[in-house]
């Protein structure tokens, strides 16, 4: 998935900078004074686009589902065999964890408990977006030879992410993306042999 281009508006800077504190701290461990300070602003100014952190995890949510959900419209609208575009789905994750990254909704979900109820809500659209997804490529690859499994495709889909979001949260301590891409290798490989 792309990352988020750097914006020349306040807004934009503020969700770029609350989003890497999020991917590699998580959300309860950063402050409105960390943004400011990164940004060499007042917290004052940080109120003013986004009154409180609920709504600032909410603008995160919200623009990384949109550029996750368009990379996902693009793999999707490729001519290409299911199993290709589930390699293209793992690559979304590999590609965040390259950068030294979570994904956002999977550090969120961490955080689940502790989480504004508007927050969520968001998380689980994200995931239930993905495997819906995910589900219909599974339908796909089913009827093309290119992908097989037992059970139904959404729990298949289920299986895909979980495994996924924990193969990067395994993979981070060890600081070795080469360690995620040989477990959704393996995930991929159960699928489309």
């Amino acid at each position: 998935m792309p990352r988020a281009k750097s914006t020349p508006d306040t807004a934009g800077r503020i969700l770029d900078v609350a989003e890497e504190l999020v991917q590699v701290r998580g959300f309860n461990a950063f402050s409105y004074a960390d943004i400011a300070a990164e940004l060499g602003i007042t917290k004052a100014g940080l109120h003013y686009h986004y009154p409180g952190k609920a709504e600032l995890g909410e603008a995160l949510i919200d623009r990384y589902t949109g550029r996750f959900n368009a990379a996902l419209e693009h793999i999707g609208g490729r001519d290409a065999p299911a199993a290709a575009k589930l390699e293209a789905y793992v690559q979304l994750y590999a590609d965040v964890l390259s950068a030294r990254r979570m994904c956002l909704c999977g550090m969120l979900a961490a955080e689940y408990q502790t989480l504004p109820e508007e927050l969520q809500t968001a998380i689980v659209g994200f995931f239930d977006h993905n495997e819906a997804w995910l589900a219909k490529l599974l339908a796909q690859g089913r009827r093309d030879g290119s992908i097989r499994f037992e059970g139904s495709a959404k729990d298949t889909a289920r299986m895909i992410i979980s495994g996924l979001e924990g193969a990067m949260l395994v993979a981070r301590p060890y600081g070795d993306p080469g360690q995620f891409r040989k477990s959704a290798a393996t995930l991929v490989a159960a699928l489309t042999k």
